[in-house]
């Protein structure tokens, strides 16, 4: 954080001379604007985020929306248009300032100045990316249905009032869009790792919309592999710079892990699974609805787009959630066989399938995992189609995929052997690998 902190300078925002505080760490990717109902330019939550955002590239401005005077009067504190329009300003200050007119602008909003950050997005189409902390979203009225720029929206699983607000916002915007909910957290976000989880989807948020961690194609589209096997040992190839470096490789289950042996493999890394299954739309099981992911306190993540026009009704969701976690407990123990899980925060964590189709059940597996704060957390894949891997960029540090066709059927058709993977072929090979790395076992 020092690094961060030796760049911070104090500015004032013309035309209204607003007090703010500018951070421009070294080869920035974008610049990162904050947006709140008042002095935001000392919120200890802000200057948090902002720290992180920093050290993760991104220049950022935290900005007082009004003035000492104007703050006294609470009114001006719901002012949208007022507030809008002041941040409007601070992106156009930016872009006429020499050393930050390349960057693109992010908003970050809290409170009503998320309210403001899309009302300033609708009206001005050169913004790259919103984000919403504890924010009031539904304030932005109609110009919701305006807004092109993606949108994240934070809220606080605890936030009882804010969260339905969230919810009708998040169905009137038509960009691309998020809802994320952090379980157990208020508004705001004083609950240990509460703040820590808003900063890594803002961070993934930002990377993928004002710097994409997207790695290009790494071979020829046209490439059939002969096997998962195959498959795995070619996308070690891309992942050698993580070898010898404490990384752990985590497999779907059970296609991931043919995959996912090769590569713990190559990197000298330990191998396990990530518990996850898909909850399935009732009478279309293979339409996933969300996926659950294992663990001490079990997570689910649910698609709120299909969720919506479905409409399941939530004794079917509690009933397919406690399904499939029975599955997942009866995969644990094969698997397992009384091992407990690896250590994961502060690690290299790579995630690997064998293949991506919609990314429900990946999707999850990386929420899950955010939350117990590894290092760095990258996603490894033979194959995806393009949209599925631009919707999970915001959800992980890295992606490596080899082959994205245009247009994608299915994960199969880029196998000449794609019979399904049995549960001793993924107890022999998570065996094999926990021999063959006696001293990387799991802790």
């Amino acid at each position: 954080m020092a690094r961060a902190r030796e760049q911070l300078s104090e500015v004032l925002v013309r035309p209204h001379h607003l007090a703010g505080i500018l951070g421009v760490p070294h080869d920035a990717a974008g610049i990162v604007i904050f947006a709140h109902g008042g002095s935001g330019r000392l919120s200890p939550r802000n200057n948090q985020v902002a720290a992180a955002l920093r050290e993760a590239g991104f220049a950022t401005l935290l900005l007082d929306l009004l003035s000492p005077e104007e703050e006294r009067d609470r009114g001006n504190v719901f002012d949208i248009p007022l507030l809008a329009s002041r941040l409007a300003d601070a992106a156009n200050w930016s872009r006429n300032r020499p050393e930050l007119a390349k960057f693109p602008i992010g908003y970050f909003g809290a409170s009503t100045g998320a309210a403001a950050a899309l009302v300033a997005a609708a009206d001005r189409q050169n913004v790259a990316a919103v984000v919403s902390r504890g924010g009031r979203p539904d304030l932005a009225g109609n110009a919701l249905h305006a807004v092109r720029a993606p949108t994240l929206l934070i809220v606080g699983g605890a936030d009882l009032p804010v969260i339905p607000l969230n919810r009708s916002a998040f169905a009137e915007l038509s960009c691309e869009k998020d809802l994320v909910i952090v379980p157990k957290a208020t508004h705001l976000f004083e609950e240990p790792g509460a703040l820590e989880q808003v900063t890594q989807y803002a961070t993934r948020w930002f990377r993928q919309f004002l710097a994409s961690p997207l790695s290009e194609e790494v071979i020829d589209a046209d490439t059939i592999f002969a096997n998962r096997r195959d498959a795995g040992r070619r996308l070690a190839s891309a992942l050698m710079k993580f070898r010898d470096k404490d990384a752990v490789v985590l497999a779907l289950p059970r296609g991931g892990v043919p995959v996912a042996f090769e590569i713990a493999q190559a990197l000298h890394a330990p191998l396990d699974v990530a518990l996850v299954r898909k909850i399935g739309a009732p009478g279309h099981e293979e339409l996933g609805l969300g996926a659950v992911v294992d663990g001490a306190h079990p997570q689910v993540v649910l698609n709120e787009d299909i969720v919506r026009e479905i409409q399941p009704g939530a004794a079917y969701l509690e009933a397919e959630t406690a399904r499939q976690l029975a599955e997942i407990e009866r995969r644990r123990r094969l698997y397992r066989d009384g091992d407990p899980p690896p250590e994961i925060a502060g690690r290299t964590i790579i995630v690997v399938d064998d293949g991506i189709a919609t990314g429900g059940s990946v999707k999850a597996v990386l929420r899950a995992l955010a939350r117990a704060k590894p290092g760095r957390l990258v996603l490894a894949v033979p194959v995806a189609p393009r949209d599925s891997l631009d919707e999970l960029s915001a959800e992980a540090d890295e992606i490596i995929c080899l082959k994205s066709p245009d247009p994608f059927f299915a994960v199969g058709m880029h196998y000449r052997d794609f019979g399904q993977t049995s549960d001793q072929e993924v107890t022999e090979l998570l065996h094999r690998s926990k021999a063959s790395s006696p001293n990387q076992a799991r802790t």
